[in-house]
């Protein structure tokens, strides 16, 4: 009789991955970014076909993907091993040989917009900028640049360039929850938003013509809406809102003359369509929980990837407005059963102050169930857990261990108000919302007291060092992912275009010096008496090294047992197939001998 065994961590991390993608004018090549060899590339696939074929042999990761208009060229840019310093190039439809278009060490270029003709390159970067970013066009037939603008007293971002190339959008970010959208048009600039002192956030700007604008907003309000800014009078309107819906993204389709717009209140997205003519709106379909990117083609054919809690990323198209979807990758969990997977509880639960607090709860299915619960608190901050595929989610179920995943205030898709409240407060209200929310497991019967481990990434990780130093009588081992170990030092060494933000999304280290103090995790050494892993990449830009390295070496100066894994070439998340599998296989190891 053949038996098989049960899946091992390389089954699971062995799932391809698809994080960006890009298709050709004519829909006759898609190309997409995925480790299909193991590490990052360009992928290409011929449509209808569905067979994939290399493009480029980097081994990274692509941060930006964009087809020239003419079809004749690809604008992409990669960083190196996880340091986050981009570099725009452009790639032959066939592959092969980059092209340098902007590039310089040690600096970051963010792709912006490529003309309808594919001549003028137009980018944001840090050079000769570092803090604020300046902005320019770049002609790639004579390679003459223009500086647009310089930032000044917030980071700046080219959101966004008119038909004819006469106005652009600049983009000021002063935090997740407070950005303000400029027009720069005839050496006038005018705030698309009408001038309030209230913190709001302007994204996702679209042109509909010369003088129209689209885009997103909360502007004198909690929930994101559609509005209009009209060049010609410099009149503000709100166009669309939806009740208990936080709009997240927007894309135009010229052919069908509409607006195409991701809601997003939660754990789920929604996609819905406006029609510019008539103003009416309507709800469609999508083919996965979550939608990560939604790309309009000319014929006004949908292209999306998406990814649900037991469907990895795939990417789909809908050739007739979102009515139907046709899933053209068909990427799964390689030896494992979708129905092997698990779904999520969506569950709500009331906060030491009554907030309500949703949450996501994955059992471990009953022939697998171990009785243990990991505490997941997501990172971020200012993000969320959603029904999302996770390789390390599916692979910890499937070794017995249920996942408790709470969207602590702080949360982005739940409004304004409750993503600001992290702000200035990262170590109280979201810690005890995190411990309201094992009480609540453990009283409704979803975890033994005595079976629970800590387990978080990125805020995550530093929240798991937090609670492991003033609540370890909860959990019986706690792991921490690349997260900030002393808030000062962490203010300090973020990226310099993050700087301007740190005082309000985090605190100002002498006005603040005794908040900082109490929510560093550092300062509660003696209280990390359970067992404890760390892991942290060489290259990481956000969290540095030494934020896992001064944590690790003081718990060991005090005689603690800390196993420490660093990964030289890799920054903030895994991004070479062999790393992560590596970790995680530690890393499950390392529960399994605390159980």
């Amino acid at each position: 009789m053949v038996t098989f065994n049960k899946p091992g961590v390389e089954q699971f991390f062995q799932t391809i991955a698809v994080t960006n993608f890009t298709v050709s004018p004519d829909e006759k090549q898609l190309i997409m970014n995925t480790n299909l060899n193991g590490q990052f590339n360009l992928w290409g696939m011929d449509l209808p076909n569905a067979f994939p074929y290399p493009l480029t042999s980097k081994n990274q990761s692509a941060e930006a993907l964009s087809y020239a208009k003419t079809g004749e060229f690809v604008v992409t840019a990669f960083d190196h091993d996880g340091d986050e310093n981009t570099q725009l190039y452009a790639l032959s439809p066939s592959g092969g040989e980059l092209v340098p278009l902007r590039t310089k060490e040690g600096e970051r270029f963010f792709f912006s917009h490529l003309t309808e003709d594919g001549k003028r390159l137009y980018y944001s970067t840090t050079d000769g900028n570092p803090t604020y970013l300046n902005s320019f066009v770049y002609d790639l037939e004579t390679e003459e640049e223009t500086l647009l603008f310089e930032g000044a007293g917030a980071s700046t971002f080219l959101a966004g360039v008119s038909p004819d190339e006469a106005s652009i959008i600049l983009l000021k970010s002063f935090g997740n929850t407070h950005s303000l959208a400029y027009v720069q048009h005839g050496g006038e600039r005018f705030l698309l938003t009408p001038e309030t002192t209230d913190q709001h956030t302007t994204t996702d700007v679209v042109y509909t013509s010369e003088t129209d604008i689209y885009f997103l907003t909360n502007y004198q309000s909690d929930l994101t809406y559609l509005a209009k800014f009209d060049l010609n009078t410099q009149s503000f309107q709100k166009v669309l809102e939806v009740e208990n819906e936080d709009f997240s993204s927007l894309s135009f389709s010229k052919h069908d003359h509409t607006l195409y717009l991701l809601g997003s209140y939660g754990v789920e997205d929604r996609l819905y369509q406006y029609d510019l003519e008539s103003g009416a709106h309507k709800n469609l379909s999508i083919p996965t929980s979550v939608v990560e990117k939604l790309l309009v083609m000319p014929s006004g054919h949908l292209y999306a990837q998406g990814r649900s809690a037991t469907k990895p990323n795939n990417i789909f198209v809908s050739k007739n407005q979102g009515k139907s979807w046709e899933e053209l990758t068909n990427l799964r969990v390689p030896g494992v059963r979708e129905e092997d997977l698990v779904e999520p509880e969506v569950v709500t639960y009331p906060s030491y102050d009554g907030l309500n607090i949703e949450a996501l709860f994955f059992k471990a299915k009953q022939e697998n169930d171990n009785g243990h619960v990991i505490l997941w608190p997501h990172g971020g901050p200012q993000s969320l857990e959603r029904k999302w595929f996770r390789s390390m989610f599916q692979v910890l179920l499937n070794r017995g261990y249920s996942i408790f995943a709470p969207n602590f205030r702080g949360s982005s898709n739940y409004g304004l108000k409750f993503m600001k409240m992290v702000e200035g407060d990262w170590g109280h209200g979201p810690r005890l919302d995190n411990i309201e929310g094992l009480e609540w497991i453990i009283g409704n019967g979803y975890a033994d007291r005595e079976k629970i481990l800590l387990l978080g990434g990125s805020y995550g990780g530093y929240m798991a060092l937090l609670l492991h130093g003033r609540h370890a009588d909860y959990f019986k081992a706690v792991i921490d992912i690349f997260g900030p170990s002393n808030l000062f030092s962490f203010i300090d060494s973020v990226p310099e275009f993050w700087k301007p933000y740190m005082n309000q999304w985090v605190g100002d280290p002498v006005k603040d010096k005794e908040r900082l103090t109490k929510d560093s995790p550092i300062t509660y050494l003696d209280g990390m008496t359970k067992p404890m892993a760390v892991v942290q990449g060489a290259n990481d830009p956000r969290v540095v090294k030494q934020e896992s390295d001064q944590i690790v070496e003081a718990l060991r100066a005090k005689g603690r047992d800390v196993d420490y894994l660093v990964f030289e070439d890799e920054g903030h998340g895994f991004s070479k197939k062999e790393n992560e599998i590596a970790a995680y296989k530690k890393l499950i190891e390392f529960f399994d001998q605390n159980l």
